[in-house]
């Protein structure tokens, strides 16, 4: 949606239209609740911050500047919310659910194995992830997953783009180390469960 059509949306929602509210809510929560549970790992906590998000913008959307893009507005609130919930408690991840996402099952031994086998790349790729520092997640997350450029990210976080590179490339480096790590202990299993 162009920001054209997102401002009409959002002045019809100010107006006290639940549909325009509805359609608002339905164009960004997908991304929001994605970019949450990478952050963190669970999608119970992604859930709830994701919905106390959109309940704070949408009692707040009267405050939008318009001058901004509302995606940014809304993903600061619910990183807020996010560091909020972190600073009470660490959660763990669901290993489960995470890597249940987006597999699709079907019939046949085959997609069994395909199944599975996404759901282990899955769960390696969010553990991975949990072993990085905050930032370099955060940033790893809305540059790989969001597409959000580095200027983008940069603003968001409040954070020079030089500083928003270096923690870009030091989390490439450490994932890349990770998933040799990961591939190396695999090719050890395989070799003593034949």
């Amino acid at each position: 949606m162009d920001r054209n059509e997102e401002r009409a949306l959002i002045e019809r929602a100010i107006a006290g239209e639940r549909q325009a509210a509805g359609d608002l809510i339905r164009a960004h929560q997908r991304s929001v609740y994605a970019y949450i549970l990478r952050m963190s790992g669970r999608p119970d906590v992604a859930e709830d911050i994701v919905q106390e998000a959109f309940v704070r913008v949408l009692g707040n959307l009267h405050r939008f500047d318009f001058r901004f893009r509302f995606s940014t507005w809304l993903f600061t609130i619910a990183r807020r919310l996010y560091m909020n919930a972190m600073a009470k408690n660490r959660p763990a991840y669901d290993t489960d659910f995470v890597g249940s996402m987006g597999s699709p099952a079907g019939p046949g031994e085959q997609a069994v194995y395909t199944d599975e086998r996404s759901q282990v790349q899955q769960d390696a790729i969010q553990t991975a992830l949990m072993s990085l520092s905050e930032e370099q997640r955060e940033i790893i997350v809305l540059f790989h997953q969001l597409d959000w450029p580095i200027s983008l990210i940069a603003s968001h976080l409040d954070m020079p783009e030089g500083t928003i590179k270096s923690h870009l490339h030091r989390g490439r480096k450490r994932l890349r180390v990770l998933f040799k790590d990961q591939s190396a202990l695999a090719l050890k299993l395989e070799g003593v469960a034949q």
